[in-house]
């Protein structure tokens, strides 16, 4: 007996010592106090395991609001489904920022086993009938209630979003809309991982093994180039369809069959017919799109999603367009014939930057190559930093204790004048295999006040593509570059700044006509004097631009403004044109751009700014009939920077105030009453226009 007792005793102990080694899912374990997980510790085997225990939690919280037997009210049905899913939130915040930034084929297999999972627990929560009953019970009883407020905005924006995702339907429709919001989740998946392939592609790259086929390209782009063919395993200089690698080429390599070459790589992805090609899937996508749109009482898609911007609806979204694409086609042909004046062949599309920074060289003197040594990349960072101190009090400490997911990621502690927490902040800048194009916000944590009152201060990424250090140099930066910097941390700000009491209305929850706002504000600083003073230094010998080389920037701003403005418009009427068609059999893709192209009379020398082959922002990333967002919110902008250059002083603390308290509300009001609360009055476009330089 005693042995057996002792026996027991090893048994139990060797159990006790197995249960503590155990891992544990870093996704589910508990996390810091910032509320970030220990990304540094994900595995891949991590992520599904997480993903079906979150939505397992979050199936669970609603089950118990549906069968609550007590009468519904605002805490138990609104403010319980608003705090559920939290679990599910942090997971799908963690897996879905890494997927975008540091991604590889075992996520992309693991986004398209859940994401169909992700559309279903969706659709069983807008689509149930109990749940729904409930939150219409509280809505019809708001003002019984007295609800005001936060409170009163929470409560009808939740009962708008399950009306505009088919609560009212019948049926049979409710179970067409949930295949097929599967059906668009799998089709978007696939159009971004499409495009990653496609660019990264071995056949999209071009090696060049004679250096004199480089005449005029800068020595920096050629050391990029040149470490790309060593990581290839290659002998010369590589380049490929990704901005960092081909815009150099384009503005200063004489090789215009080069020029050539590499524009064609980066406006023909997914648009060859092979496996990555996505002129298929646009079509599924649009086909199930009008459907939707039919099924929810609209016509087309454009104003089914609209209704809840602040344009309302397409035709008024087309209304602004059209009013900045004349002045910015006619301010194009006026540059296209100043390129020509330059070279007795025909201006093509690979031509134009190359022309056009021969021109601005002529006219201002300037060239681009002699401004970067001054826009290393730490420093137009800590410009952003200060600016933000000087506008709101706000302080930016580097912390090394923070888990990563890649060690190219910084983070900062964000605190304000008091040294209370604001958020944090993570930063990844360079360009990698797995990583997508281009530069945007997210946020891993977001804002929002507990039922004990405590607020979660947020935790926000600002992720980009920028030129990596060579052996020889920083990583520096393009005036595009810059103005990229400054516009994904505007939207850093407007996250970071949130003050509201509930999460689904804090930061960024905004319509996507006013979201652009506050990070095209930002890029008004970029080369104000005073501001590139605080940052302009050159990389080798610390010297602060000088006044002659700022004059020469400000002197060059209005320049190929109407290039810049006529690209980026033909991308939105061409979204516009997608997303108002009412009905759709298979459609020609490349025949359908060609047709919006003429009939808004695009020029040929300019391509535009996204081809719907690789046009990430209406086919993966949420801005489907909103790319006219960018134009909308710049009038916005052009409008909100004129309010600080009245006074006299681009950083007045009485503005900068109104201005900030309009950005912590995020979506706790209308964004066209916060916008006339700060200005007190509707945005003028003749700021966006006299800024471009198209009107006086």
């Amino acid at each position: 007996m005693k042995y057996t007792t002792l026996f027991i005793s090893a048994i139990a102990l060797l159990s006790m010592s197995f249960i503590s080694c155990k891992r544990i899912n870093p996704l589910l374990d508990t996390p810091n106090e910032y509320g970030i997980v220990a990304m540094d510790k994900i595995e891949l085997k991590d992520y599904l395991p997480a993903f079906r225990e979150a939505i397992k939690q979050n199936q669970a919280e609603i089950e118990a609001i549906v069968t609550n037997p007590e009468e519904p009210t605002f805490e138990n049905t609104i403010v319980a489904l608003e705090r559920s899913g939290a679990l599910l939130d942090r997971v799908e915040g963690i897996f879905f920022n890494i997927l975008e930034a540091d991604g590889n084929d075992e996520m992309d297999e693991i986004a398209n086993t859940i994401s169909p999972e992700l559309s279903a627990l969706s659709d069983d929560i807008l689509l149930n009938d109990k749940l729904f009953a409930r939150i219409a019970h509280v809505y019809n009883q708001r003002e019984t209630l007295g609800l005001s407020g936060e409170d009163l905005r929470l409560t009808e924006e939740t009962y708008r979003s399950f009306v505009e995702n088919g609560a009212n339907l019948n049926q049979a429709d409710k179970e067409r809309l949930a295949a097929i919001n599967q059906e668009l989740a799998r089709l978007s998946l696939l159009f971004g991982q499409n495009v990653v392939a496609e660019t990264n592609a071995p056949e999209a790259q071009i090696l060049i093994t004679d250096e004199a086929e480089l005449e005029g390209l800068p020595a920096s782009a050629k050391d990029a180039a040149r470490e790309a063919a060593e990581a290839a395993g290659k002998e010369g200089w590589l380049f490929s369809p990704k901005r960092t690698s081909f815009t150099p080429v384009l503005q200063y390599c004489a090789n215009r069959e080069l020029r050539r070459q590499l524009l064609l790589a980066y406006t023909t992805r997914c648009n060859h017919d092979n496996a990555y090609d996505n002129k298929s899937v646009i079509n599924q996508t649009m086909r199930l799109r009008i459907e939707k749109a039919h099924l929810m009482g609209f016509t087309n898609p454009a104003d089914y999603i609209l209704q809840d911007a602040m344009a309302k609806n397409a035709r008024n979204a087309d209304e602004l367009l059209q009013r900045v694409w004349g002045p910015s086609l006619a301010a194009a042909k006026r540059e296209a014939a100043a390129l020509q004046a330059m070279t007795d062949e025909p201006i093509e599309p690979w031509d134009w930057w190359y022309y056009a920074e021969k021109l601005r060289k002529e006219k201002y003197d300037l060239n681009e190559e002699e401004l970067k040594p001054y826009f290393e990349l730490s420093n137009v960072r800590k410009g952003v930093f200060l600016l933000a101190h000087n506008l709101y009090g706000l302080n930016f400490e580097q912390v090394h204790d923070l888990p990563v997911y890649n060690d190219e990621v910084e983070t900062f502690r964000v605190t304000d004048p008091k040294g209370e927490l604001v958020g944090i902040l993570y930063t990844d800048y360079f360009p990698r295999a797995g990583k997508r194009p281009g530069a945007w916000m997210n946020d891993i944590c977001h804002q929002y006040v507990d039922a004990s009152g405590k607020d979660h201060r947020p935790v926000i990424i600002n992720v980009g593509n920028f030129n990596k250090p060579t052996k020889d140099n920083p990583s520096l930066l393009s005036m595009d570059d810059v103005e990229t910097l400054f516009h994904e941390f505007g939207h850093a700000l407007h996250g970071l700044l949130s003050r509201a009491h509930y999460e689904s209305l804090a930061g960024t929850n905004v319509p996507r006509d006013f979201v652009e706002m506050p990070s095209q504000f930002m890029e008004n600083y970029c080369y104000e004097p005073e501001i590139l003073a605080t940052y302009a230094f050159h990389y080798q010998t610390g010297e602060v631009m000088p006044d002659s080389l700022i004059a020469k920037i400000n002197a060059a701003k209005q320049f190929n403004q109407g290039f810049v403005e006529t690209e980026l418009l033909s991308a939105s009427i061409l979204d516009m044109d997608f997303h108002e068609l009412t009905t759709m059999g298979t459609i020609d893709v490349n025949a359908f751009e060609a047709a919006s192209l003429k009939k808004m009379g695009m020029i040929p020398q300019i391509i535009v700014r996204y081809r719907p082959t690789f046009y990430n922002h209406i086919f993966t990333t949420g801005y489907e009939a909103g790319y006219y967002s960018y134009t909308w919110s710049a009038v916005l902008d052009a409008d909100a920077f004129e309010a600080f250059k009245e006074t006299g002083d681009i950083t007045h603390p009485e503005i900068a105030a109104r201005f900030k308290h309009m950005l912590e509300q995020g979506g706790t009001r209308d964004a066209a009453e916060l916008y006339q609360e700060f200005r007190g009055k509707d945005a003028d476009p003749k700021y966006l226009l006299r800024r471009k330089g198209f009107i006086q």
